[in-house]
């Protein structure tokens, strides 16, 4: 792990090393007054060389400016490093995340990722940059003053000595301790961002429903575990702390007493034993350092381990012999494929079929048949175990999964807007699209209207997720992006499905058009939605159960199809007898 961590020295190396450079110097500086403080107690002062005195003092004070200047430089540039290293770290964490599959957001929840790449990065950019100039500026004067305190009085220098392994086995003792307790604190934060994350996106419904009170119990809950899991960190931490304090106390009075006692016995004269007394605090000062540099390692260690976890995911990797696949005509066969999420059962199971290029074929069946998992399983949102999936005769393993994503464009229930314009949400679907193909897409989505009726047109905001947009004004701006898209391939899972009969039927002109020409699969609840697909194949737990068109289906009536068209006819025709008006 520490070797991963120093590898993001790399890009900074130059700042890095002059921040260990200036360290150095301010280490060195330190050591000035205590040797200029024994020349004035021992020779200046009692032999009145006044002159010496004044550039003594003199020479301090220029060592101290500079000891600004460089002590300026630590914290300045020594934050930009550690800034620049959790910006390269978060990147990475970013750009990592954008490689891994469906699966691992299907286990990870949206507000605990946020707590990685920002509390989580923010303790390892402050180990990054403290940690290093610490551990050495605190290294470096422990053993020059303990090399000068020898000079003064070796005795009184090794009984100080010992107070050191005593510090740093109490280090020892309650590092394990801080460690776990930190790394629950940061699982505890997640839960915090992420109970703070549902509860916020939710915000709407949990009014809807007056279930604040519930939120709050939640948010609790997580705020609660927080608080025990900080409360373990700060209670070793404490121990830690005042332990290696009341060492340090205890061996100053030591000091103290037995300086004493040598002065008494003449074994040391009054300018020695002030300047040792005076020169302790630099002894013991780094010591205090390097034990608080402890909490600070824990945080940042614990930060980066549960950042390596996330770098250690295994990415959707491209087979060594992918190719590009440009100019796909459509034509997309499943043969024997089986799927499950888990180990517990299988979500498909042995289904094959075949549709031909430009054809339209619907998926319908109860929920929770596999529907949308042959939907994920096109474009490799998810890999199948066995069987195959090919298109144009190819397996679809065979393409990149970049490639085989840019020509296939899916409408689904559940439309994800970005916050930004409409302009920038249609041309989310091709980047560098001119504003004459925006306006063909926006016209062929029947959206077009609606667009030029705003007082701000293309440039009004939308909110977050399109807040300020009704479901039929999100689900036509949807349908815009892909046709700016363009793919030979369509996914419509239940794209009409949240909507109203009347905002339904303009959709599904929308839909209608966008479906021209490509090889199309639709999922849908409203069997009146697909009468006209050229076929129909009805899933059940995970299986084929039949196919045909819709006159042939319907014809049967032991059909599971007939079934459920006969059972959401009576229910539509209820509900207009019922209609109190």
């Amino acid at each position: 792990m520490i070797k991963r961590f120093v590898q993001y020295y790399g890009p900074h190396k130059k700042i890095f090393a002059l921040d260990m450079i200036a360290s150095f110097l301010v280490a060195v500086i330190g050591m000035v007054y205590p040797i200029v403080t024994r020349y004035m107690l021992n020779d200046w002062i009692p032999n009145q060389k006044i002159n010496l005195i004044i550039i003594g003092g003199s020479s301090l004070l220029l060592a101290y400016l500079m000891r600004l200047g460089l002590r300026y430089f630590i914290q300045f540039y020594g934050h930009i490093m550690g800034v620049r290293m959790q910006a390269d770290m978060r990147r990475d964490m970013f750009n990592k995340l954008q490689k891994l599959p469906y699966s691992y957001f299907d286990k990870e929840e949206t507000g605990s990722i946020m707590s990685r790449l920002t509390n989580d990065l923010f303790d390892i950019s402050e180990l990054a940059h403290h940690g290093p100039e610490n551990v050495f500026i605190a290294g470096f004067t422990l053993i020059c003053s303990f090399v000068y305190l020898l000079t003064i009085n070796w005795i009184l220098a090794l009984i100080l000595f010992i107070s050191v392994p005593l510090c740093f086995l109490v280090s020892v003792r309650f590092r394990i301790r801080m460690r776990d307790g930190s790394r629950k604190s940061k699982v505890a934060m997640a839960k915090i961002n992420a109970s703070t994350e549902s509860s916020i996106s939710g915000i709407r419904v949990t009014k809807a429903f007056t279930n604040s009170d519930i939120e709050k119990e939640k948010f609790e809950e997580s705020n609660t575990e927080f608080i025990k899991a900080r409360t373990i960190f700060f209670k070793s931490m404490g121990a830690f702390f005042s332990i290696s304090q009341f060492i340090t106390d205890l061996f100053n009075v030591i000091i103290l007493i037995t300086g004493g006692v040598f002065l008494f016995l003449n074994y040391i004269n009054l300018g020695d034993y002030t300047t040792f007394v005076v020169s302790v605090s630099m002894f013991i000062s780094p010591i205090n350092q390097l034990i608080q540099f402890t909490e600070q390692y824990q945080s940042g260690a614990a930060g980066f381990k549960r950042f390596i976890e996330v770098m250690d995911e295994n990415e959707e990797i491209d087979n060594k012999d992918a190719i590009e696949c440009e100019g796909l005509k459509g034509e997309i066969d499943f043969k024997n494929v089986s799927f499950k999420y888990t180990e517990s059962y299988d979500v498909l199971n042995d289904v094959s079929f075949k549709i031909e290029k430009g054809k339209t074929i619907a998926l319908v069946g109860p929920s929770g048949g596999g529907k949308t998992t042959i939907c994920h399983l096109i474009p490799r949102f998810y890999e199948y175990e066995s069987g195959s999936i090919s298109i144009d005769g190819i397996p679809i393993t065979s393409f990149t999964h970049d490639s085989l994503r840019r020509n296939i464009g899916i409408v689904q229930q559940d439309v994800f807007l970005f916050s930004g314009s409409i302009k920038e949400n249609i041309r989310y679907g091709k980047l560098d699209a001119t504003d004459e193909e925006l306006l063909v897409a926006a016209k062929r989505a029947n959206i077009m209207e609606f667009i030029e009726s705003l007082p701000d047109g293309w440039d009004t905001e939308i909110g977050e997720r399109g807040v300020r947009l009704s479901g039929g004004q999100k689900q036509r701006l949807s349908i815009a992006r892909v046709f700016l898209k363009n793919p030979p391939i369509l996914i419509l899972d239940e794209a009409t499905s949240a909507l109203d009969n009347t905002t339904e039927m303009l959709i599904q002109a929308s839909l209608n058009e966008l479906a021209k020409g490509r090889t199309t699969i639709v999922v849908a609840h409203r069997l009146s939605t697909i009468k006209n697909a050229d076929e129909i194949i009805v899933i059940s737990e995970g299986k084929i159960r039949e196919k045909g068109t819709h006159d042939e289906l319907i014809k049967n009536d032991d059909s599971i199809y007939k079934k459920l068209y006969d059972l959401q006819f009576k229910d539509s025709l209820d509900a207009r007898i019922n209609i109190p008006f």
